[in-house]
């Protein structure tokens, strides 16, 4: 604990890294402040209790930082950005122009950049949309909401929150370069922080609902118990990884030798991130979407199959147990996509480098692709447990208005360590010895 109080004096004390501490926060602040101004057409309480009483919603509102319940501006906050992202950075493995500018360095990257921000803005437009005609099919079947934008107003709707997402996209990266920290992340994080105390509050009132129940206050201690448990294992998790020894064979030049050196090759238990979640997230959302759009539909058949449909991804045991594998399986697709055995092996031939007891080639290529998918099978499971976590959480602990699961858990933690790595580098290039 002196040890972090030691880094903060220190931090305060240069004055340029004082400076970026202070953009970020004014900036994180700036976007809590956007978060909170509304859209007009819609009744505020209503729209929250619906968030309240839906799993699904409930989650997407707990990623955009209460931004969808308030029907804010930046209604969608930076998930297409973040789905912008993704699909760039999959195409980079598919289309041989895109891989070829992620190899040119920090100008292929900027480019990269710029791609990412013009598929932004369609993005944003579609998915502002779809979650404005979402909720009004929601109000229709029976939600409790009672708001309907048209015309005009649909198209201004979709302007405003189209551009919030770019102003926002502008301020991460604006935090990115002038602050600490990566912007996006932050603003998620932020986000999923700003909605703690009003889960806090709405836990609380639930525990002390006509006088004190007992079982409730035992089920909100042993949340607390899973919660601290879920976070030092999210940090251990987080930072664990399988060293594969290396060695770099001596290499002769003239009258001097090079090389002769052992280190290790790092492959992350968590390699994939939070990215599978949201992959086996989307893929979710979209099937009890679509037919919340044709519950209402004339054609009978239609109408009853797509109201079963909403009912069995309604059942938290069917959607926890499809969610569980979708994640596993998604973090073998992600971690095949962006990280190549083959690639890995060759570089190694080139540089001299081999690991012990195995032939450099093809049999360090089939090597390395055996230890990372056994990693591979104890991260994903990792992250299906992080990913139901909510679920398992309110069947034990019967207490329904505790959305934050482990999803925003890793999210959060995984930020503050990335915020304090970094603050750390920028201490170590001023020489500072703590």
């Amino acid at each position: 604990m002196e040890q972090v109080i030691e880094k903060l004096k220190l931090v305060f004390k240069l004055p340029d890294l004082r400076l970026k501490v202070i953009i970020t926060l004014v900036l994180l602040i700036l976007v809590r402040v956007l978060a909170h101004i509304p859209l007009p057409g819609v009744d505020l309480e209503t729209l929250r209790e619906f968030f309240q009483n839906n799993q699904i919603f409930g989650f997407l509102n707990m990623f955009s930082g209460g931004t969808m319940s308030n029907f804010s501006i930046i209604l969608m906050g930076v998930g297409p950005y973040i789905t912008a992202s993704i699909i760039i950075q999959l195409l980079g493995h598919v289309i041989p122009a895109l891989e070829n500018l992620a190899k040119e360095g920090e100008s292929g990257q900027r480019k990269l950049n710029q791609y990412t921000r013009y598929l932004t803005v369609p993005l944003a437009a579609i998915q502002a949309y779809a979650m404005i005609k979402v909720l009004e099919r929601a109000g229709a079947a029976g939600g409790g909401l009672t708001f309907s934008i048209t015309g005009i107003d649909l198209v201004v709707a979709i302007i405003v929150v189209t551009g919030g997402t770019i102003l926002l996209m502008w301020l991460g990266e604006l935090i990115s370069e002038s602050g600490v920290g990566n912007g996006i992340s932050l603003i998620i994080a932020m986000g999923i922080i700003a909605g703690i105390p009003s889960m806090a509050k709405n836990t609380i009132a639930l525990v002390y609902e006509g006088g004190l129940d007992t079982g409730k206050l035992i089920g909100l201690i042993a949340f607390l118990v899973i919660a601290v448990l879920v976070v030092a294992f999210i940090v251990l998790i987080n930072e664990g990884q399988r060293n594969i020894p290396v060695s770099y064979a001596k290499r002769v030049r003239g009258m001097k030798m090079y090389g002769g050196s052992d280190t290790h090759l790092p492959l992350r238990v968590n390699q994939a991130g939070v990215i599978p979640i949201i992959f086996a997230l989307a893929i979710l959302v979209f099937p009890a979407t679509i037919a919340r759009f044709f519950e209402g539909s004339n054609v009978s058949w239609l109408a009853n199959f797509s109201s079963k449909v909403v009912l069995i991804f309604q059942n938290n045991i069917f959607y926890g147990a499809c969610y569980f594998i979708l994640v596993v399986a998604f973090t073998y697709f992600y971690t095949a996509v962006v990280f190549d055995p083959n690639k890995i092996a060759e570089n190694l031939q080139k540089q001299g480098g081999f690991i012990p007891g195995i032939r450099p080639g093809l049999e360090t290529q089939y090597y390395i692709a055996k230890i990372l998918s056994r990693v591979n099978l104890f991260g994903g499971v990792f992250l299906g447990l992080i990913a139901v976590l909510p679920f398992i959480v309110q069947y034990v602990t019967k207490i329904q208005t505790v959305v934050l699961g482990g999803t925003g858990l890793l999210i959060v933690i995984s930020v503050i360590l990335d915020t304090m790595r970094q603050i750390k580098s920028q201490l170590m290039m001023r020489s500072y010895e703590y």
